[in-house]
């Protein structure tokens, strides 16, 4: 060698040092995405349980105070304020129509109307309110396969197949089981 040449220093990366890393993030990032899709699939659920029970809270709020008993038929009338007040029996987010898109969960709830019922202090004529109610949260994504459902009586079901069109307003559903 002679006195005036020198060893190259290395600055920076090399290509095959970056495509590494890239190797390395994309087999972490395959394993960590299905625990995140199930992280999202809980907290999925956990919103939809706080549903069902913020509407049967609202249920019977509203037929304590403003139906005689009788319970709501939609959710968009739980969202409508009774006379006097600004507040409604429940939130925005769950009365804007009478099926809700809410946490990846369809939120729906039905009373069939009672022809005896009084009319109710929020504008809803008699016979309008129904004797008991149903809701149910149903997932949007094929993956899941948790279902919420109650009722009248308060208690929240859970299964692994659609309980909203088979509920009864009061009593047990043919399938499912108390969530506990």
């Amino acid at each position: 060698m002679s006195p005036t040449s020198s060893v190259r220093s290395s600055q920076g990366f090399a290509l095959i040092d970056i495509l590494f890393v890239i190797g390395i993030l994309g087999i972490l990032a395959t394993l960590a995405t299905p625990r995140l899709l199930l992280a999202r699939q809980s907290a999925g659920a956990a919103s939809a349980i706080g549903s069902m029970r913020t509407i049967s809270s609202s249920q019977l709020t509203y037929a304590l105070t403003c139906a005689g008993g009788f319970y709501a038929p939609n959710l968009t009338t739980l969202g409508t304020p009774p006379p006097g007040s600004d507040t409604p029996y429940i939130s925005p987010n769950l009365s804007s129509a009478d099926a809700i898109d809410h946490s990846g969960y369809l939120i729906q709830m039905a009373a069939t109307p009672f022809a005896g019922a009084p009319p109710a202090c929020n504008g809803l004529a008699a016979g309008q309110t129904g004797q008991g109610f149903k809701a149910g949260a149903d997932p949007l994504e094929a993956t899941n396969t948790r279902y919420f459902a109650i009722n009248s009586n308060g208690q929240i079901f859970e299964d692994v197949a659609s309980m909203y069109v088979a509920m009864p307003e009061m009593g047990q559903p043919p399938s499912g089981q108390v969530l506990r």
